[in-house]
């Protein structure tokens, strides 16, 4: 549902009579009167030719170019003053306008050290139409009136008159010697507290970091026992023999990246220490009276003791991309220095030996068992062969084969000749039956012989079988022989295979620096021990200051 608004009917025209004291004279719409005072009224010649004015000005005053602070403090001179202006640039033009330069220093002065403004509103009569008046900022030089423009209710925004009781700024209070000495005695006790908390500051600076660096630089300049260092290099490779592939990594330092962290964790491990100990006395040599009491080790020193000792003399790194080894030790004279470090890489070697060997002949013992194996089996077959020919006779079965099939033939070719000249005698009318006889005698008598031959082939001799039966194991034997000859061969081309790898498992330290002693002490160094110390001693403090600042904020809050 839609209400339809209704305009409110107002007396838009008043009697002189309507109040008491009222002449005709003080009426808004009295003769002469327009409301607005002694402006122009909007529209009029005059109007436009001082728009027309104020807008050159303010044109003008835009092009000197004044900052931000100077136009606010002309906009709050001229609100004291009693201007009424449009913007910043109006108030810098209304101020010149009554001869008053906005930037003059003891104006700025005086704005400054004035009591803050109170304005104070008087709300005045209903307007004729029924809505409140708006006050403007220069209704002390006019009288309040008011018009309306319209019947239908709407009101333009008249000048108020501003209320005689209002707050303005005034003379200096006579209190301002009091407040003057106050403000001085406040400045001096923020600078003597800001003096006391530098010198608190100074003072822990001095206790926490200072005078430790400066002890410390102390000891490590004069109270320090010199040391000297023992840099060494050496790489641990690979045997690679002639024609063997080392695989993707082969000829790489990542193919002995292992062996060489091994290295590494064993030349800075306790076994490494307790052999050096035992060889050359490594606790008694840092043990002797002329060592600092830093550095020195007790007589009854802990293992634990001796050890991280150890690890702060005997630094050892290694290179991945590189694969180098990188040690350096540290004593008290230059030739204990070498002593321990040859030491050290001595016993490095027979580590990598000691590991390399195991793996090398666990290749091998496989390797040589199976052609041992393979040697017996075609030594025991060679000797079943042997004895085989000794029992039966026979060193050759096919030879003897041979032999016999060759005499057959002979013979059954003698037979067929036999039959011939039989058959040549048969042919005449009246054969000779004396040769006839013959012939046919020769030829059953050759029979007999061959059938006899053919006898000894297949039928068994005595204890020592048919040739056919000696032929077959002689055979047998041969072939056993022959099958465990060849796998002798195989196994051993896989020793020598396995020789072969043994031999490319081969680990070997290869020095690339030799342990050279120096001639001067390589520690302690003054310069950047000292830096150390100080840039340590600076974050600790730091560290705690930031902690103790937090944990008051949190405690004062």
């Amino acid at each position: 549902m839609t209400t339809k608004p209704k305009a409110p009917k107002f007396r838009i025209r008043r009697d002189a009579t309507s109040a008491p004291g009222t002449s005709a004279d003080a009426s808004p719409f009295a003769p002469g009167n327009d409301g607005f005072g002694s402006e122009a009224f909007p529209g009029s010649a005059k109007a436009t030719a001082d728009k027309t004015a104020s807008d050159e000005g303010i044109a003008e005053i835009r092009r000197e170019g004044l900052t931000g602070r100077q136009l606010r403090m002309a906009r709050r001179l001229a609100q004291k003053n009693g201007l009424a202006p449009s913007s910043d640039f109006d108030a810098v033009r209304l101020l010149r306008a009554r001869g008053i330069d906005p930037f003059d220093r003891a104006n700025m002065l005086e704005l400054v050290t004035a009591k803050p403004t109170q304005s104070k509103r008087t709300p005045s009569a209903q307007s004729p139409t029924g809505e409140a008046p708006v006050s403007r900022p220069n209704a002390a030089s006019r009288p309040q009136a008011t018009r309306s423009s319209k019947p239908i209710g709407v009101v333009k925004n008249l000048p108020q008159k501003v209320d005689e009781d209002a707050k303005l700024p005034g003379a200096p209070a006579s209190d301002a010697g009091f407040q003057m000495h106050e403000l001085e005695r406040i400045q001096r006790d923020i600078v003597r507290r800001r003096r006391r908390n530098v010198l608190f500051l100074v003072a822990r600076l001095t206790v926490f970091i200072f005078l430790p660096t400066f002890v410390a630089s102390i000891y490590f300049a004069f109270v320090a026992t010199p040391s000297y260092a023992t840099k060494s290099e050496f790489v641990v490779q690979q045997a690679e023999s002639a024609g063997a592939s080392g695989g993707l990594l082969g000829g790489t330092a990542m193919a002995t990246s292992q062996d060489s962290i091994m290295v590494q964790d064993f030349l800075t491990s306790r076994e490494a220490l307790g052999k050096l100990n035992e060889d050359h006395d490594y606790r008694g040599h840092f043990s002797a009276a002329v060592v600092d009491v830093i550095q020195r080790l007790p007589a009854d020193a802990s293992n634990e003791d001796v050890y991280a000792h150890y690890t702060n003399n005997v630094t050892v790194g290694y290179d991945p991309t590189e694969g180098v080894i990188r040690m350096e030790v540290a004593a008290l004279n230059p030739e204990m220095s070498r002593v321990f470090s040859e030491a050290l890489i001595g016993y490095a070697e027979e580590r990598v030996d000691s590991v390399t060997e195991r793996k090398r002949a666990d290749q091998m013992r496989g390797a040589r068992e199976s052609f041992d194996e393979a040697e017996q089996k075609m030594v025991a077959a060679q000797q079943s062969v042997l004895t085989l020919q000794e029992q039966l006779g026979v060193i050759d079965p096919a030879s003897e084969t041979t032999a016999l099939m060759s005499q057959i033939s002979n013979f059954e070719t003698q037979v067929a000749e036999k039959r011939l000249q039989l058959q040549q005698l048969l042919d005449n009318a009246e054969p000779n039956q004396a040769r006839v006889a013959g012939a046919q005698g020769d030829i059953g008598r050759l029979e007999d012989l061959i059938a006899d031959l053919r006898l000894q082939m297949t039928t068994q001799i005595g204890s020592q079988g048919s040739l056919a039966s000696i032929s077959a194991q002689l055979r047998m034997a041969e072939v056993d022989l022959d099958t465990r000859t060849l796998m002798m061969q195989e196994s051993l081309q896989s020793m020598e295979a396995a020789r072969i790898e043994a031999m490319r498992q081969v680990r070997f330290l290869s020095i690339g620096v030799a342990p050279i002693p120096p001639d001067e002490p390589t520690y302690p160094r003054v310069f950047e021990n000292t830096l150390i110390t100080l840039l340590i001693l600076s974050a600790i403090y730091l560290l705690v200051s930031l902690t103790a600042a937090v944990l008051r904020e949190q405690v004062t809050n």
